[in-house]
């Protein structure tokens, strides 16, 4: 009867499945795939820094920068899929850098969960003072005048800097020398320097400069006037037809499950709704948005399928 019993016992116990630890119960580390200082880096520590509040655990930023993003993007792609290590990455890491390499050690699309799209990040054209230009057609006529001449910087071969400048080049019909950094900040240090002259990049990391005066802000790249810059063109109020929109979003590894993703989802979201987090990014130039998972998936697919195009028929790469 007793053997019966414990037989009885065991084979209940058998079928129970077992409790799954809630999440999270440790540190988890939001990778950022550029140098220290630019517009992911300072998006991501702000997200670490409220999800550390909210959740009761630490969550803590790693730059692994190399490669366009690519270095730390593959480690979040090859990471196990349990919501502790996950990727704050952009529009050039997931919609661009497949185009722009002949090979990848991931796959920007189908190798990531989108959790949610993140901000929008105001896309400035900056010039070094020393350059006597005041608007964007006295740029145009000076690149003319001095073809090859002008440097222009960028986070490195591929990235959104370097993609805008390219456009702007083609639109306008015109030359200048690329010099490539291994990330946004470097890329502005040497623009505020003088050692480039003009640079396309975040108003998180240009507009600090342009306010100190070392740097000249000339235009944005969106279609619309930004609203906290409203006297600043755009370059299509020169150029008509130019446009580049860059975005920021947090993503984990392939096949996070559901509820690690929509629970970050949900805490992103809480996030950038809270009226001290939207003015203090609006005072850089970012504005921060809302999404769903489903929601950030289609972004991503439409504009890796648009930019790939893009850069393709424009022959630029990486290497």
């Amino acid at each position: 009867m007793f053997k019966k019993i414990l037989f009885t016992v065991c084979v209940a116990l058998v079928g129970v499945a077992p409790v799954q630890a809630a999440w999270p119960e440790r540190t988890v580390t939001l990778i950022v795939p550029w140098a220290p200082g630019g517009s992911t880096d300072i998006l991501a520590r702000m997200l670490s820094d409220y999800l550390t509040r909210s959740l009761g655990q630490t969550f803590i930023v790693e730059n692994k920068a190399g490669a366009s993003g690519n270095i730390g993007s593959n480690l979040v792609a090859k990471a196990k899929p349990d919501g502790y290590t996950l990727l704050v990455g952009s529009m050039s890491t997931h919609a661009m850098n497949q185009a722009l390499f002949s090979s990848m050690p991931f796959e920007p699309v189908d190798d990531f969960t989108p959790i949610s799209l993140v901000a929008f990040v105001t896309n400035t054209l900056v010039i070094n003072p020393k350059i006597a230009v005041n608007n964007v057609a006295e740029l145009i006529a000076y690149a003319k005048a001095n073809p090859k001449k002008l440097n222009f910087a960028s986070a490195g071969a591929g990235s959104t800097n370097h993609i805008s400048a390219v456009l702007f080049e083609l639109a306008a019909g015109i030359q200048m020398t690329h010099i490539p950094y291994k990330g946004g900040a470097p890329a502005v240090l040497d623009t505020v320097a003088g050692q480039t002259e003009v640079l396309f990049g975040a108003g998180t990391q240009t507009l600090p400069h342009v306010k100190s005066g070392k740097l000249k802000l000339l235009a944005v790249t969106e279609s619309a006037r930004s609203p906290q810059l409203l006297d600043t063109p755009t370059v299509a109020e020169t150029l008509p037809g130019y446009e580049l929109v860059v975005w920021y979003g947090a993503f984990g590894p392939k096949d996070l499950p559901k509820e690690i993703t929509e629970r970050l989802s949900t805490e992103i979201n809480r996030i950038v709704a809270l009226p001290e987090v939207r003015s203090k990014m609006a005072a850089i130039g970012v504005e921060v948005v809302s999404s769903t998972p489903a929601g950030f998936a289609k972004t991503l697919q439409q504009d890796a399928a648009k930019f790939t195009k893009l850069i393709r028929e424009l022959k630029i790469t990486a290497e």
